[in-house]
């Protein structure tokens, strides 16, 4: 195939914050051209970075990692003129995302209904935090809110059954929720194909919670109880537990094929007494003795550093995981080598950036281009769309085309 797979397409990112602009970001990275539209004063999430208890950096990584390679323009949809600029993008789209409540897309008519007059064939993407039907239909969330807190997870996963609930990173369900989002851009494109018709896609931030969370909400869908998650001096498993080398640094062990594996583990640690210990023959034993088995194991690995264990481990073909710490990511090669992070190009304000998690053979990703700043690139869209110099002077005199 030559080319990338979304070239020619156009993409309107109408939309703030994090999950729905990041399914655009996928877009832009196999070519297609996008085309984001924002508020005057612009998107309230360029400045999350500076609020307090943020990493501190001269310039907005947030913006950049989640708006790369797309162009702005600035429009105040509450007039008249603005939305006839908007309709005439919409009319030259084959997508347009958003995630506005559905109260405002009422307010400025960005409903499907209010858009595919424009365009029939239109692609209409939505975002929302609790879906699109139900009593809490409007109500607005974020990723902490109707996707952590709410499935469940905030309050399963935190180090003891004591323990406050465990607080989500910034961004952190919302990255897989715009994944989500852009699978069903990509199916609708598919029945585009197929039939000429348009769609209307959606996803939300609380189903993707209950998909986070499948494998205890399905436990309890089906009449289970849910076993409290004890403090990993407990924890049911002493080789599915986290481990602290002499070094301070700590693994993670996932002996899943414990009864195809154990031989190697017991050779790998140098500890074949332990399988003569009438507490761990079996596999059984060793569930029932769970917490004796970890407290030796704790023991065992403060015994040499994490680079030691590393080589031995993979040396015995067990299954580990480092526990790594945000700040070693940028030294760690695998993220390279899969794609995680890439290079950000020329003209960036960084060398890398995280790239988008889709991969397709013979299909080389875009090359990054920055971030767009508030309306910068207004005269150049409006001029695509067939205004004059003159008409821009007086969508920018009336307010309905604004400048950063």
């Amino acid at each position: 195939m030559s080319g990338r797979i979304f070239e020619g397409l156009k993409v309107i990112d109408c939309a703030s914050f994090i999950a729905a602009p990041v399914a655009a970001t996928f877009m832009a990275d196999f070519g297609a051209e996008v085309v984001k539209i924002e508020a005057p004063g612009g998107d309230p999430y360029r400045s999350l970075y500076r609020g307090p208890g943020m990493p501190v950096a001269d310039f907005d990584y947030a913006w950049f990692a989640d708006n790369r390679s797309k162009r702005g323009i600035c429009l105040d949809l509450k007039q008249d003129k603005a939305r006839e600029i908007l309709l005439k993008l919409v009319a030259e789209a084959d997508v347009f995302i958003t995630n506005f409540p559905f109260p405002v897309r009422e307010k400025l008519k960005l409903r499907y209904e209010d858009l595919k007059v424009s365009n029939p064939n239109l692609i209409y993407a939505s975002l929302t935090a609790y879906g699109e039907e139900g009593e809490e239909a409007n109500k607005t969330g974020f990723d902490s809110t109707a996707l952590w807190a709410r499935s469940g997870l905030m309050d399963m996963i935190k180090s003891s059954p004591d323990e406050a609930p465990a607080r989500s990173a910034p961004g952190m369900g919302d990255h897989p929720t715009g994944t989500a989002l852009f699978a069903g851009i990509a199916m609708a494109l598919y029945k585009r194909e197929k039939t000429g018709e348009g769609s209307y896609v959606s996803s939300s931030l609380v189903a993707n919670g209950a998909w986070w969370n499948s494998f205890y909400l399905q436990a309890a869908l089906s009449g289970a109880e849910i076993p409290v998650r004890p403090h990993r001096d407990d924890w049911f498993n002493a080789l599915s537990n986290h481990y602290q080398c002499k070094d301070g640094r700590w693994f993670i062990l996932a002996l899943v094929n414990e009864a195809r594996q154990i031989d190697w583990f017991i050779k790998a640690i140098n500890r074949p007494d332990l399988l003569e210990d009438p507490r761990f023959k079996t596999q059984e034993l060793r569930k029932e003795n769970a917490r004796a088995l970890t407290k030796i194991l704790d023991d065992v690995f403060s015994e040499k550093d994490w680079d030691e264990w590393r080589q031995i481990l993979g040396d015995h073909g067990i299954t580990f995981g480092i526990v790594r710490k945000t700040i070693d990511i940028p030294r760690d090669r695998t993220f390279e080598d899969a794609g995680a992070v890439i290079d950000a190009g020329v003209n960036n304000p960084v060398a890398k950036t995280i790239g988008t998690p889709v991969f397709m053979r013979g299909q080389e990703k875009a090359p990054v281009r920055p971030p767009p700043a508030v309306g910068q690139h207004n005269d150049e869209i409006m001029h695509e769309l067939g205004y004059s110099v003159d008409e821009i002077a007086n969508l920018r005199n009336s307010g309905a085309l604004q400048d950063g």
